[in-house]
């Protein structure tokens, strides 16, 4: 079309020419300035892609309210689904949420949770994500397994990141079994409560047996502490319920933590989700006594534990969980175990309370941890 109106002008120019008499008329020459190609030079339509600027469409997940979009290509949309413990345990399940959440942050995925009230639920709670085509679903829990692996194989088009979930039975393609090391992590924590101990008593108030990541803290815990002292006396309680109640339970963890002090220890180790929170606000209270948490850096969540809280037995769940929504993002999702890293966390208000030879002889224990020189005989 803007051929057209050129070709038109320059006949119209010419036409005029031929029939005027002198130059006089040239002005009429001026015609090509309002020659559509002017106003066709639309750098208007030439900067429409500017204007409609496409990644800030591809950034609409950002404000996402719900998830009826999430089968578009363009929307990321990652879905948790809790064990029997709640999202707001400031410790498990919270660290998981939290990768998803920073997932949300670096990609503008729409992020939501599901809390399992009874195991009965998990694959329907899977369920309600999956049908509404979720890229990407965080189970939580070493008991959700079964069911991570079951909905994997009726949605593989999903990736399915499943925490504590040990991946030994063969590699399924869209399953990713984030799990760690949580011997060493309770190794460090008993060896750092042997050497603050002084009545020679230390306790842990554990969930259920029934969860092999809580037996590896517990058998690493004892471990860490009979490395530095061979007669140490251990006071270890695992919860007596199941699954429904084992980390639901603060009341109980208080009432065993006080118990344990009344048998002298001075240290006590709290991993059971709130139950071993309650552990921790018992022994808050209790002047001299020093309380270790467990999963995050519980200085950070229960900060009703400061007065006894020297550190805690962390498994960094929320960079693992991210890392894994990363790969899924970049199309380099991994099949089979994810293994997560693990540490104490800082000493924070009583860094300066920590003896240097201590604080030498856990770096000097982590080492040999990290290099093998240092085994927790866990599972071995």
């Amino acid at each position: 079309m803007k051929k057209f109106y050129v070709l038109f002008a320059v006949l119209a120019i010419v036409a005029l020419a031929l029939s005027a008499c002198g130059p006089a008329e040239a002005p009429a020459t001026e015609a090509p300035a309002e020659a559509a190609p002017a106003a066709e030079e639309a750098p208007a339509v030439e900067e429409a892609p500017a204007a409609t600027e496409a990644p800030a469409e591809e950034e609409a997940p950002v404000v996402a309210t719900d998830d009826d979009n999430c089968a578009d290509e363009a929307v990321l949309c990652v879905g948790l689904v809790t064990d029997v413990g709640e999202i707001d345990d400031k410790s498990f399940n919270q660290s998981a949420w939290e990768g998803v959440q920073q997932a949300a942050d670096e990609y503008g995925a729409f992020t939501k949770y599901v809390e399992t009230k009874d195991a009965k639920d998990y694959a329907s709670n899977i369920a309600l994500f999956a049908e509404k085509d979720y890229d990407i679903i965080v189970t939580v829990g070493f008991a959700m397994g079964d069911a991570t692996i079951a909905a994997a194989g009726e949605y593989p088009e999903i990736d399915f990141i499943g925490v504590d979930q040990g991946q030994w039975g063969g590699e399924v393609a869209n399953v990713a079994g984030l799990i760690f090391p949580e011997d060493k992590a309770g190794f460090l924590a008993g060896a750092l409560a042997a050497q603050l101990s002084e009545t020679g008593t230390i306790a842990a108030v554990l969930g259920t047996d029934l969860v092999p990541p809580v037996v590896a803290f517990k058998e690493g815990y004892e471990a860490g502490a009979r490395y530095i002292n061979p007669d140490i006396n251990l006071i270890s309680t695992y919860h007596p319920g199941g699954m429904d109640v084992a980390f639901v339970d603060p009341e109980w963890g208080a009432t065993t933590a006080k118990q344990a002090i009344d048998q002298g220890a001075d240290v006590v180790f709290g991993a059971g989700g709130k139950t071993g929170n309650g552990a921790l606000i018992e022994v808050a209270s209790s002047d001299g006594v020093y309380c270790i948490g467990v999963d995050s850096d519980q200085w950070e969540t229960v900060p009703e534990a400061h007065p006894c809280l020297v550190s805690s037995a962390m498994k960094l769940i929320t960079p693992g969980v991210f890392d894994l929504i990363t790969a899924s993002v970049n199309g380099e999702f991994p099949a089979g175990n994810y293994f997560g890293a693990t540490g104490l966390a800082p000493f924070h208000d009583f860094d300066s309370a920590i003896p240097q030879e201590v604080k030498d002889k856990l770096n000097e224990i982590d080492a040999g941890l990290q290099d093998g020189s240092i085994t927790t005989g866990y599972g071995g």
